[in-house]
C-alpha cells in the first residue's frame, strides 16, 4: 500500500513538473497584463525615445542585447507591448537591422512557449490525437502531411493570434525545427511592415502624432501576405489533385 501511495505522488509530482512551465509563463502573462500594460506602451517609447537613441549611440552591441532578450521576454512570456516593441526594433536600428533582431527575439520566444506547452501537455495531447479514431485522427493527419503549408499560414495570417500560433503546433508533434524555421520566415512580411513603421516613429514623434499600425490591413500590403498565404497552400492542393503526401 506504501509502495502505492509513494508512486501515486511522484506520478503527481512529475506531473506538477511538467506543466510548471506553461503555468509560470500563465502566471507571469497574467500579472504583466495587469501590471505593466501601462509601461510597454506607445507612449512609453514617445516620452523616452532621446534617452533611447542616447544609450544606442553610446551603447550599440548592449543596446542590441538588451533589445532582443527584451523582446524575448516579452514574447516567451506573453506580456503586452510586443507591437511596441517591434515599433522600438525598427526606432532604434532602422528597418533592416530591426527586422533581424525583431524576428530573431520574436522566433526565441515563440520557442519557449511551444517547448513549454510541449513538455506540460502537448505530448500527450498530440499521443492522444495520433490514437484516436475517426474525426479527429484524419484532422491529425491531414495537419501532419501537410506541416509546412500549415504552419506558413498560420504565420502568414494576420488574424491568428500569435500565442494561439505558439500552442497549436505544439499540440500537433511538430518537430522543433520546423517551427523555428516556419516561425522565423513566416513572421519576416508582418515585421517588415512593422519595423518600418518604427523607422519612422522619428517624424510622427516630431508631428504629435500616432502611427499608423492599420496600414497592414490596407490592400497593397494585405493581398502580398495573402499571396504568400496562397502560395503555401500549392502543396496541400498538388497533394489533394495527385494524391501524394505532402511535406
Amino acid at each position: 500500500m506504501s509502495d502505492m501511495t509513494n508512486s501515486h505522488d511522484n506520478l503527481t509530482k512529475s506531473g506538477f513538473l511538467r506543466h510548471l512551465p506553461l503555468l509560470v509563463i500563465l502566471v507571469v502573462a497574467g500579472l504583466g497584463a495587469f501590471f505593466l500594460s501601462d509601461y510597454l506602451s506607445f507612449d512609453t517609447l514617445r516620452d523616452n525615445r532621446e534617452a533611447l537613441i542616447d544609450f544606442r549611440d553610446d551603447n550599440y552591441l548592449l543596446t542590441v542585447l538588451i533589445f532582443v532578450a527584451a523582446y524575448i521576454l516579452i514574447v516567451g512570456f506573453s506580456l503586452p507591448g510586443g507591437t511596441v516593441a517591434t515599433l522600438t526594433g525598427g526606432f532604434l536600428f532602422g528597418t533592416v537591422f530591426g527586422v533581424l533582431f525583431n524576428v530573431t527575439g520574436a522566433t526565441i520566444g515563440a520557442a519557449v512557449i511551444f517547448l513549454a506547452a510541449r513538455y506540460g501537455f502537448g505530448e500527450t495531447l498530440g499521443a492522444k490525437m495520433e490514437g484516436s479514431k475517426g474525426a479527429v485522427k484524419k484532422i491529425k493527419d491531414g495537419i501532419d502531411e501537410n506541416q509546412w503549408s500549415m504552419l506558413f499560414i498560420i504565420r502568414l495570417v494576420p488574424i491568428v493570434p500569435f500565442f494561439m500560433a505558439n500552442l497549436i503546433p505544439s499540440f500537433m508533434q511538430v518537430p522543433l525545427h520546423r517551427f523555428v524555421i516556419s516561425t522565423f520566415f513566416g513572421i519576416i512580411p508582418a515585421s517588415i511592415v512593422f519595423t518600418s513603421i518604427g523607422a519612422g516613429l522619428g517624424e510622427v514623434f516630431a508631428a504629435g502624432e500616432t502611427p499608423n499600425l492599420g496600414i497592414i490591413f490596407e490592400p497593397h500590403i494585405l493581398l502580398p501576405i495573402l499571396g504568400m498565404a496562397a502560395l503555401s497552400l500549392v502543396p496541400v492542393v498538388l497533394k489533394a489533385v495527385t494524391g501524394k503526401k505532402g511535406l
